[in-house]
């Protein structure tokens, strides 16, 4: 329980798993890589947060919010999975953000998410990523991040 060890000394208590809101599901596993479905940030209360970036809402806000993201995803891992010490390597992320026209600051917003992997996971959390601008993302919220996990047997 390594990495649960890891999130208890960073603070960080995962939320109840959501599910999808949609027609879809939350992971897809081929061989050996976990497929995780777009998250948006919800609190350990189960409140989504909404704004747009450079509208009503910071890069300091986008950061935090897509950070909490990554807490989200990783409380599916751990659905999925049962024990996150499975998680061999974080593969990809894609962001996107809720975005003003003006606003070009995405890979900052979506460094939230990469920052976390990286001190959950040490060089396992490095990863290949996408940061995308949208003009309004589902529900409102302000990030949204998918991943791709490497996983061990």
């Amino acid at each position: 329980m390594k990495i649960e060890q890891r999130l208890e000394k960073l603070d960080v208590q995962l939320p109840e798993p959501t599910g999808p809101v949609a027609n879809y599901v939350a992971t897809v596993q081929t061989g050996n890589l976990i497929f995780v479905s777009g998250h948006g940030p919800v609190t350990n209360e189960g409140k989504i947060h909404k704004s747009q970036l450079g509208a009503d809402a910071t890069i300091a806000d986008g950061y935090a919010s897509a950070r909490q993201v990554a807490i989200c995803l990783l409380s599916t891992l751990k659905d999925a999975l049962g024990d996150l010490d499975r998680i061999k390597r974080v593969v990809k992320v894609v962001g996107f953000v809720n975005s003003a026209p003006h606003f070009t600051d995405q890979s900052t917003v979506v460094n939230g998410a990469s920052d976390f992997f990286i001190k959950v996971f040490g060089d396992k959390g490095r990863h290949v990523r996408s940061s995308i601008g949208a003009v309004q993302l589902p529900l409102g919220v302000p990030v949204i991040v998918e991943m791709v996990v490497e996983i061990e047997d």
